[in-house]
């Protein structure tokens, strides 16, 4: 049985049609109609994407749409089951790839808000604690003695005036 992509291109050429032609009169692009006809459905971004260029590809080469969109399912899961078990099939990874992939799939938005909300706690239990030690401390404890001293008692009317030097 014919792949897709040999379906496709063998009705363009029985209609002796170019590639040119072909996508100026779908208004697919050029470099979409060789991907559909050499199977590298890889080249698109979305199986939405091949789906509705296939259909659009088919009525216009006058094929069977829906046996056409049929074998194109069919492939397309064939080939996302080659890639998953390809994906599964590797044996070992390098312990950076594992972290670099664990660190991709984490919800950043939320991590950060857990982060900045810990940040906060940690800082207001520390300033609580810094405040309660230190509320009924005596802030002048550790003041030394004054440049200018009384040689007199003095009733802290006047200050005294230093002598010359």
């Amino acid at each position: 049985m014919a792949t897709v992509a040999e379906q496709l291109r063998q009705a363009r050429e029985k209609q002796n049609l170019t590639v040119h032609q072909a996508a100026e009169l779908t208004k697919i692009k050029t470099d979409h109609i060789r991907a559909l006809e050499a199977g590298q459905f890889d080249a698109f971004t979305a199986p939405v994407y091949i789906r509705g260029f296939v259909r659009t590809y088919a009525r216009y080469l006058k094929l069977d749409e829906q046996r056409l969109l049929a074998d194109l399912d069919i492939e397309l899961d064939q080939i996302a089951a080659a890639d998953q078990q390809a994906d599964t099939a590797i044996p070992t990874q390098r312990p950076l790839d594992s972290l670099t992939l664990g660190l991709s799939r984490l919800n950043w938005r939320l991590w950060a808000s857990v982060g900045a909300a810990v940040v906060v706690v940690f800082v207001s239990v520390n300033a609580a604690r810094h405040w309660r030690a230190n509320r009924n401390a005596d802030p002048l404890k550790n003041l030394g003695p004054g440049i200018y001293q009384s040689t007199q008692s003095s009733s802290g009317e006047v200050l005294p005036i230093p002598p010359p030097r």
